[in-house]
């Protein structure tokens, strides 16, 4: 608890001091983006033949210029146009409503196509790189994938574990292991279940951003979560993840436990790992189907993980980088949030107690096209608002009070709540706001901040969304003023700062809920991301903001709560000297 204090404050910035980093970029240095096993065989997955084109320019995370949505944007805070046939975007909210696919080569193709697989490639003079669909500070991407599968067939011939390559979209075998084991791994999880694993690489993040590093790291954990979690619903899928799993035995799941695999200099950490259910029990009077988030307190047996280490492995990590800058508090503050076989946080996601209805409309835009199309703004236009209904509709896809999905994923106490800057909502006067994702922490949230706000309930919002008016005022200045100068802070249609209810919650459940915290916060960026594009407009997370300063506006005090990521939704500034091309090579 004390490495994990000192380093946030540690990391903090503030106007006086921005926590340590080199000052410049190494380019000689910088991170390979893709990881890759050498020894180890590929096995391509096919490019599914529906996705969308994108033929607008369009930003990577925080390194070029912003652009338009990939197809031409509907009116603000209205929804664009339907593909016949496919899954609506309204569709993943609601499960049950996307039949389910059965687990083969398609399936599983889709399901990295739209978690973790490129999306696109940019172009500016001779400078070229690639986006993602799950969105990643500095478009860094220090988060990879792994896969316990069991046989598929054009994939594994039998159950093992594989390494998500999202360059070659293909699956590498790390791991693999004979039907008795599988069955020994798999004991107490449905038929045709599966395991979906993350890590990070912290060296990827901290060569640009020094030691706040860490942080990013870990809401990008966030918002990968997010992204299979509604992959899994395009498929028809459940996904939750596995709280209470220890590190150590995360580690031997996803092969960290061989440090000859690996350089080391450049350590990959276990962050999480998920079951994933592809066809859901059928229900019955007499037997009644377990929601999948009850299995989030799921554990691997003893046999199980002997099994695993027995494995045949295969394969070394390459090397991302020639030369490295140690950052000696990234390591010491990774220890100290890793879990141990005691932790227990693991609880299943509420039913919503207002749950939003499924829009049926025929301008409800496709999941795919929204999914593959999600790009992060670096400039917003300062002119563009956002509908009162599509604010509401936005904020209430973040409550789990209001929609299940994706928060059944996380399968932990909601603990963060949205202080808002808003400036360009109609019928919504700008000024200062509270979101509070779970009702049942009001009192606390109005007791920790300053005394004269009003707290009054907006006119038309829904029932089900704790949003408050604090004051009305204009705070363009101050969005972006402690958003570290940044002026997109300020020209959107609001912002926001996520507020974590942290000291309490830390001194509940130890240090491990460190990371947790900002795992919750990159899920609700990935909701705002998708709600943006959704709408026709663009969103982007931003990780550099004056942390006290924050507080301060709040009238926050001490740590009880403490913002850990910054976002922003509004109309983004196209940049016409990029140039896109595919993510992929079109199918044959």
């Amino acid at each position: 608890m004390a490495a994990v204090r000192a380093y946030h404050e540690r990391s903090k910035h503030g106007y006086a001091r921005y926590a340590a980093s080199l000052g410049f970029l190494d380019w000689d240095s910088q991170p390979d983006p893709f990881r890759r096993f050498v020894g180890t065989e590929l096995r391509r997955l096919p490019v599914p033949s529906a996705s969308p084109s994108v033929t607008q320019p369009a930003s990577s995370h925080g390194s070029s210029p912003a652009s338009s949505p990939a197809s031409s944007p509907a009116p603000s805070g209205e929804r664009a146009d339907a593909r016949e046939g496919a899954p609506s975007y309204e569709a993943l909210f609601h499960p049950g409503t996307i039949p389910p696919r059965p687990l083969d080569r398609e399936s599983l193709s889709a399901f990295f196509f739209h978690s973790l697989a490129l999306s696109a490639w940019k172009q500016i003079e001779t400078a070229r790189w690639s986006l993602r669909v799950n969105p990643s500070s500095g478009n860094l991407h220090p988060t990879e994938g792994y896969v316990w599968l069991p046989p598929v067939e054009g994939v594994c011939a039998e159950p093992g574990l594989h390494h998500y390559a999202p360059k070659e979209h293909g699956l590498e075998g790390r791991a693999s292991v004979g039907s008795a084991d599988w069955a020994a791994l798999m004991a107490g999880l449905p038929d045709d279940a599966f395991l979906v694993g993350l890590t990070s690489i912290p060296w990827r993040e901290s060569w640009k951003y020094g030691e706040r590093a860490w942080r990013y790291c870990e809401h990008d954990v966030g918002h990968a979560l997010g992204a299979l979690r509604l992959a899994a619903a395009l498929n028809g899928w459940d996904l939750v993840s596995l709280p209470d799993l220890s590190d150590a035995t995360l580690a031997v799941l996803l092969g960290l436990h061989r440090p000859e695999d690996f350089e080391a200099d450049e350590p990959e950490c276990p962050a999480l790992m998920a079951v994933v259910c592809p066809r859901p029990a059928p229900a019955s009077p007499a037997a009644p189907a377990a929601p999948a988030s009850d299995l989030c307190t799921w554990r691997p047996s003893a046999a199980g993980v002997a099994a695993v280490r027995a494995a045949r492995w295969s394969g070394r990590a390459n090397a991302l980088s020639s030369d490295h800058h140690a950052w000696a508090v990234i390591a010491e503050v990774d220890r100290a949030a890793r879990k141990g076989e005691a932790f227990r946080l693991a609880r299943p996601c509420p039913t919503p107690a207002a749950p939003m209805p499924l829009d049926r409309s025929d301008d409800v835009p496709p999941a795919s096209r929204v999914i593959r199309a999600r790009r992060s703004a670096v400039a917003m236009d300062g002119t563009t608002g956002l509908s009162r209904q599509g604010f509401f509709d936005m904020l209430s896809r973040t409550t789990p009070a209001r929609c299940a999905v994706p928060w059944d994923a996380l399968a932990a106490p909601t603990l963060i709540d949205l202080g808002l800057f808003v400036h360009r909502v109609g019928d919504v006067p700008p000024g200062l706001y509270a979101l509070v994702r779970d009702p049942a922490r009001v009192e606390r949230l109005r007791a920790a901040m300053q005394d004269e706000f009003e707290w009054a309930t907006p006119e038309g919002c829904p029932d089900g969304l704790a949003l408050f008016r604090l004051a009305e005022c204009d705070e363009r200045r101050t969005a972006a003023a402690v958003s570290c100068g940044q002026d997109i802070a300020a020209d959107g249609a609001f912002s926001c700062g996520m507020l974590a209810e942290f000291e309490g919650p830390l001194s509940r459940w130890g240090a491990p809920l460190y990371r947790h915290l900002f795992w919750e916060t990159g899920v609700i960026g990935q909701v705002l991301y998708l709600e943006a594009e959704a709408l026709g407009i663009r969103s982007t997370g931003i990780g550099c903001f004056f942390d006290d300063p924050v507080h301060d506006v709040f009238g926050l005090k001490g740590r009880a709560f403490q913002s850990l990521y910054h976002f922003t939704v509004g109309g983004a500034v196209d940049d016409p000297r990029l140039q896109t091309e595919p993510a992929y090579p079109s199918p044959a």
